[in-house]
């Protein structure tokens, strides 16, 4: 099991990690959180909701994912609420203050659950466990989930892993073993120094004390890695400075307040000469040339706070100037004319009573969009119709709330219709040679070829050369990525000592 001294000291990445070194070895490993809490999500085959960073572990582990490796979902809402998705499969709205209560006993019961599907379907696999925040949060170690009650239960050898990067490194180690209780103590086999700058041997002195003082092996110190990873929560968009040296187009995308499935946009992020530049409340939207809408887990909220922020004119502005605009899920309803919401579905506090019952969109394109207790969650394969050109084929998932249907204003929806999937995704032209266009697919840009062909459209604005379109799709980007950090671990971690086994 990998446990963290605090949130963001890289859990994810090193649970993928140990994935992919313990495949190479002729391991299976299985990725497992039991309880996660994020709006980045993936859908599996059979259509059940998980978390993305569990979906990339199992990447890792050369796995197709399952919603069994993160079998309780949390997805936040507003009005400290939260979607309750339980073995990919949404189960109820939780308040915070009344989680626990209501939540704790059926939580547990999934994550034992997933558990055995998990081991049913992989037969002498071996876990690999990611823990939450901090594992020693003492207001909530009675009720906790998904750290050490799950570490007891399967009798897990713990690696705990601390951000050198934060500031406070031994007292991060030394405070968070310090409040283990007696019984758990013994888990941790090992710690790991994550995020060091530098020659590792600047901190042999610091490996020695922490030996010394808590008794326990410091099992390597990770380096910084300069390569850029799929973001583990939204937090992570803080940290990114979206500066590329030799970037040639510029895509703005706003920092929506429910921002969800941010990982749509990893692949454009990895192109060489893409900037990404994730526009923060009150900062002016330019001329870029581009603006992709995101998706969100609340889109009236988003929606009235693009007003609220002047982005909304900004964007009509920018429209009539000639710019491309491009929505995804949530981002597509917000481009629409009307969206309906009779049953208060997009209010954010659970209560399901009827609120606003039509909201006025953007109006950029004729969609009228209805949301309805029924969640969409399925894979899909589509041939693209747009950009022009020869089709191209796509995979990709569905995951929203909302329809959407085209309103019949004098354009052909033939026309406007972005693949062989009628409903999802459109597109026209303004008259000022703008380009508006949305869809429910993501994972879009995850082909390489119709990546290439969207940013192709704006390379020619600008009278740069076309890049080719034979380029990778963002699996196989991901996947080298995956190597170089499996590379580095197997450098500088010992696994030895977290391996054997005491049976």
């Amino acid at each position: 099991m990998v446990l963290g001294t605090s949130s963001g000291a890289g859990k994810s990445l090193m649970s993928a990690a140990l994935c992919r070194v313990l495949r190479r070895r002729g391991d299976q490993p299985l990725p497992f959180k039991g309880q996660n809490m994020s709006l980045n999500a993936w859908v599996d085959q059979d259509g059940g909701e998980m978390a993305y960073s569990q979906a990339l572990q199992a990447w890792a582990a050369d796995l197709e994912p399952v919603a069994a490796m993160n079998p309780v979902l949390l997805k936040p809402q507003g009005d400290s609420t939260s979607e309750v998705i339980h073995l990919g499969r949404s189960v109820g709205i939780a308040r915070a203050e009344f989680y626990y209560r209501d939540w704790f006993r059926p939580g547990w019961a999934a994550i034992r659950t997933g558990l055995g599907l998990l081991q049913t379907a992989h037969p002498g696999g071996r876990l690999v466990l990611e823990g939450a925040g901090s594992p020693v949060e003492v207001n909530l170690q009675a009720r906790d989930l998904t750290n050490l009650r799950l570490a007891q239960y399967l009798r897990a050898r713990c690696l705990l892993v601390a951000d050198i990067e934060r500031g406070g490194v031994f007292a991060q180690l030394v405070g968070t073993l310090a409040l283990l209780r007696p019984v758990e103590r013994p888990l941790i086999r090992g710690i790991l120094i994550n995020r060091f700058r530098g020659r590792s041997e600047l901190f042999e002195e610091g490996r020695r004390w922490l030996e010394r003082e808590t008794g326990i092996p410091v099992l390597g110190v990770m380096p910084w890695l300069e390569e850029l990873f799929p973001p583990e929560d939204s937090l992570d968009l803080l940290e990114r400075r979206g500066g590329r040296p030799n970037s040639e187009i510029t895509i703005a995308v706003p920092r929506l307040p429910s921002l969800s499935n941010f990982s749509d946009l990893d692949p454009l992020e990895a192109e060489p000469t893409v900037r990404l530049r994730w526009l923060r409340p009150g900062e002016a939207l330019g001329d870029p040339d581009a603006v992709v809408l995101a998706g969100s887990k609340q889109t009236l909220r988003d929606l009235t706070w693009l007003g609220e922020t002047g982005l909304d004119q900004q964007l009509k502005t920018y429209l009539g100037r000639g710019g491309t605009l491009f929505g995804i899920c949530g981002g597509l309803q917000m481009l629409g004319r009307e969206l309906l919401d009779p049953e208060g579905l997009e209010g954010g506090d659970g209560s399901r009573q009827p609120k606003a019952k039509s909201v006025r969109g953007l109006d950029l394109l004729p969609l009228q969009t209805s949301f309805g207790s029924r969640k969409q969650l399925a894979r899909r394969q589509v041939e693209m119709r747009w950009p022009e050109g020869s089709a191209l084929h796509l995979e990709g998932f569905e995951l929203h709330h909302g329809r959407s249907h085209w309103l019949d204003d004098g354009d052909a929806e033939a026309e406007a219709l972005l693949s062989d999937g009628k409903d999802l995704g459109w597109w026209r032209t303004t008259p000022q040679g703008g380009v508006v266009a949305g869809t429910y697919l993501h994972g879009i840009f995850e082909s390489g070829a119709w990546r290439r062909r969207w940013l192709n459209q704006l390379r020619r604005r600008r009278g740069l050369q076309a890049l080719p379109e034979l380029e990778e799709n963002h699996a196989d980007q991901r996947n080298r990525l995956l190597d170089r950090l499996a590379d580095s671990f197997e450098r500088h971690v010992d696994l030895d000592p977290l391996l054997r086994r005491d049976d």
